[in-house]
């Protein structure tokens, strides 16, 4: 009996995951755990593996398709199979059956007559995929200037969105005589009827200047991209964000970092850093200011009696925020570790998305780049996140002589909206104090 292959769920959070690349096509024989296709959510990436071993017999999607969960990708058998109750609804398949590969000509989408009475032949490319024809038909797209990064040079849904995001379309009057070296005159260069007539009557300039070339290369932004940008603008746009910057004495919290490195492994304990050492503080100092530690809705402020840190991470595939839930309750030893593992989890891509939400206050690190201060953006609905800069040599007096000492800066930014500048700064006068005198926030 054939097997189909559906859309895993990876977290209650998530409703639909992309696809990245296909690894086997129609025909292809499997073996049980081969990787059949890649997919990515908003944050993390996957692959899925075969369950059962024999043909693939179908494939419903494309790369580059947004697919609800739980829905069929494709089914694997053997020839001759009855798959007919895995087949969507609505929709064609992206791809025909294994038995019908052979014998179905590819310029099957150019023969129907409804295509060509509503979207123009697509030059030398003889195939496109049902999403994409309908998208170009409701947006007038010029499917002349496509270029194709569908599997077998084939034209999908990504490649006619990128036209309209570059205002490549044509009017439905001159959709049926215009070739791909018309120039539209319409608003955002789009081809009108006009552009015939004018195309064909005007004389090319006895000298036309010669621009020099420029050469560059078009990327496609990935999906974390354009979620970290819409998030970061959606931050920005609708917060008073205001950043507030100090700096401590880390003398005492260095030699304890010294004194940890060299006895860890005795004491079995992890290997507990400077910034795990911030971490805990802030889990600790975090209690005492409600509006910190709190969402801003609206109307309505959110504040939490547990602090659910997030935890910045610079991955390959961008920025991510993981969570530590109750970070309060921990020791230093538990919060290193477990900061650890969601660190790890982000930066391999694997992480469960639903670690990469409920946070209630954010902390991120620039300091072991060099940064001496910078201005950390809120992650919405979060009303604060401190940046942890790098440590600097600066001088104060000390018994009317004066000492150099190791300063290491924080940059705390918080939503003016949620609360004012003094509450903000009291919890930063506060941290500083917590982290300069580290030893005694160990013992409470």
């Amino acid at each position: 009996m054939a097997t189909v292959v559906i859309m895993p769920r990876q977290g209650q959070s998530v409703e639909s995951c992309i696809i990245t690349a296909f690894n086997k096509k129609v025909g292809d024989t499997v073996e049980k755990g081969d990787v059949l296709f890649s997919y990515e959510t908003d944050k993390s990436s996957f692959d899925e593996p075969a369950p059962e071993s024999g043909k693939l017999l179908a494939v419903f999607c494309e790369e580059g398709d947004d697919v609800p969960c739980l829905e069929n990708v494709c089914v694997i058998g053997k020839d001759g199979e009855d798959i007919s109750e895995f087949m969507p609804k609505s929709d064609a398949p992206a791809e025909a059956p294994a038995e019908k590969v052979e014998t179905t000509p590819a310029a099957a989408v150019v023969d129907a007559p409804a295509a060509t009475a509503t979207a123009p032949a697509v030059g030398e490319h003889t195939a496109i995929s049902p999403r994409a024809r309908i998208l170009a038909e409701k947006t007038h797209a010029d499917l002349l200037k496509a270029i194709p990064t569908g599997p077998n040079g084939r034209i999908i849904e990504r490649d006619v969105q990128r036209l309209i995001d570059l205002g490549l379309t044509v009017s439905p009057a001159a959709r049926a005589e215009y070739t791909a070296a018309t120039e539209g005159s319409g608003i955002n260069g789009k081809v009108v009827l006009g552009d015939l007539n004018r195309t064909e009557a005007a004389p090319a300039p006895a000298e036309a200047p010669v621009a020099p070339a420029c050469e560059y290369v078009d990327e496609k932004l990935p999906n974390i991209r354009r979620v970290i940008a819409k998030s970061m603008h959606a931050s920005l746009s609708t917060m008073a964000q205001l950043t507030l910057n100090a700096s401590f004495d880390a003398t005492k919290l260095l030699a304890l970092r010294a004194s940890l490195k060299s006895g860890a492994e005795k004491m079995g304990l992890a290997n507990i850093t400077l910034n795990d050492m911030v971490l805990f503080a802030v889990s600790r100092v975090l209690l005492n200011h409600r509006s910190l530690n709190a969402h801003y809705l609206d109307d309505t402020m959110r504040f939490f009696n547990t602090v659910n840190l997030g935890v910045a991470v610079d991955t390959d595939r961008g920025l991510l925020v993981p969570t530590v839930f109750g970070a309060e309750k921990m020791s230093l030893d538990e919060l290193s570790r477990a900061a650890k593992s969601v660190i790890t989890g982000a930066q391999s891509g694997t992480i469960n998305p639903d670690l990469l939400k409920g946070g209630t206050f954010t902390v991120t690190n620039l300091g072991s780049l060099g940064i001496e201060s910078f201005t950390p953006v809120i992650n919405p609905p979060q009303t604060g996140i401190l940046g942890v800069d790098t440590i600097t040599r600066r001088i104060k007096e000390v018994n009317g002589e004066d000492v150099t000492y190791p300063a290491m800066g924080l940059s705390l930014t918080f939503d003016h909206r949620a609360l004012d500048g003094a509450p903000a700064a009291k919890f930063l006068k506060e941290l500083c104090f917590a982290l300069e005198n580290f030893d005694l926030l160990l013992a409470k």
